[in-house]
């Protein structure tokens, strides 16, 4: 399909010098305004880079392998920190706060566990959490069919200066498998 172009002629170009001309006539008295104190953008601002969110503070995995609290076989597992009242583990014991979250270290190798349990504990401290249970298990499925991380979860807990007392849980929240933890108030 063929466009009809239109030819320029002289006396267009004529015509627009002639109409350039009446403008700046018509503009002659005209004062320019004076600049503005602000940036005049004329593309739209590039959109702004969506970065990974930062945690604040850095997940504390200054546990230790190389502190042990003393476990005999059969003894009822429980820990409270020097200078709090014995009467906070009893309360622990029969259930007077409520478990407000829970962490299932099952099938986790050491390192796996003690990251997940310091990573577990600063989230549970940032939303206020005072009572969680942490299940470490029983050690049915490890070598010598006994608790590999049992001891492990103990000793990492009594570390934590957030942590004021911990004991074995009741049956129907793991027993000897599972421990309950009680944290400090974050008031």
């Amino acid at each position: 399909m063929k466009r009809d172009r239109k030819k320029v002629s002289a006396t267009d170009h004529k015509n627009n010098d002639e109409e350039a001309a009446l403008f700046r006539e018509a503009m002659r008295d005209v004062i320019p305004l004076p600049p503005p104190n602000q940036a005049v953008h004329r593309q739209k601002p590039p959109r702004p880079i969506v970065r990974p969110r930062v945690e604040t503070t850095v997940t504390r995995d200054t546990l230790s392998d190389h502190l042990s609290l003393e476990i005999q076989q059969g003894d009822e597992w429980s820990y409270l920190r020097p200078g709090l009242s014995r009467q906070i583990l009893r309360k622990l014991r029969r259930g007077h706060w409520k478990i407000q979250a829970e962490l299932d270290l099952h099938g986790m190798t050491r390192d796996e566990a003690r990251y997940a349990l310091a990573a577990f504990l600063d989230e549970c401290g940032r939303y206020g959490a005072r009572c969680v249970s942490v299940i470490h298990g029983r050690g049915l499925s490890s070598k010598n069919r006994e608790p590999v991380l049992k001891s492990r979860v103990g000793s990492w807990l009594a570390q934590r200066d957030d942590v004021l007392a911990f004991c074995q849980a009741n049956p129907e929240h793991g027993g000897s498998g599972a421990v309950l933890v009680l944290l400090k108030s974050s008031a």
